[in-house]
């Protein structure tokens, strides 16, 4: 999409918007058309790393076995296959879901995760994913995992014709969330099955202002 037309927009956006006391995200909205969201080949679902990650940190809990629990270390929370058992209590597992936003699984634990928590879990989105890079192994660099995640975004369908999600920070710099904006654009144009021609308009909004269409 045309540069300078997502300058203009963003120009706008930042007149319009009024100032508040925190970080509003910047978000950015397409409307799609000419898609049955019933059908799984209609639905997008593509996991996008931005050039310029959003400044706003991920919590990330990873769930393995013993001989990965030490080097998992980096992440926020480490859950062995040994302490599982205490999420067989649904409330627990409500608790963990709200306290982390990314969920990682070794790949040989995947079939006990989804036993214990995939019916909190998988409701909620938080499943680990291998196409997200969720799943791990022993060799995995888990330094550049983390990296990775806090950079990649999801783009998905729900129940309507319509993705949503944040492109970055009203302190990003414009060249920051242009960048951004054609990265996730490129994205979902690939993720369509007619690509361009799925999408019916795009609008970016500030988490409390009104939407800017472009």
């Amino acid at each position: 999409m045309n540069k300078e037309q997502i300058k203009k927009a963003l120009e706008q956006l930042r007149k319009t918007s009024k100032k508040r006391n925190f970080d509003q995200s910047i978000d950015f909205i397409a409307n799609l058309r000419d898609i049955n969201i019933k059908k799984v080949e209609d639905n997008v679902d593509v996991f996008v790393t931005l050039k310029n990650p959003s400044p706003k940190k991920i919590n990330i809990c990873a769930l393995v076995s013993k001989d990965l629990k030490e080097k998992a270390g980096i992440f926020d929370k480490v859950i062995s296959d040994d302490e599982f058992i205490k999420y067989k209590n649904k409330q627990e597992t409500k608790k963990l879901s709200k306290e982390y936003d990314v969920f990682l699984a070794q790949s040989n634990v995947m079939s006990k995760v989804a036993t214990i928590f995939g019916k909190v879990l998988g409701p909620k989105g938080k499943m680990p994913n291998p196409k997200a890079g969720h799943v791990l192994t022993l060799d995995m660099d888990l330094e550049k995992v983390k990296q990775k995640i806090q950079s990649t975004i999801r783009l998905k369908t729900k129940s309507e014709r319509i993705v949503k999600t944040s492109m970055g920070k009203e302190s990003m710099t414009d060249d920051q969330l242009i960048d951004n904006f054609n990265i996730l654009y490129n994205a979902l144009v690939h993720g369509l099955p007619k690509e361009e021609n799925n999408i019916a308009n795009i609008f970016i909004k500030t988490t409390m202002g009104k939407p800017i269409k472009i």
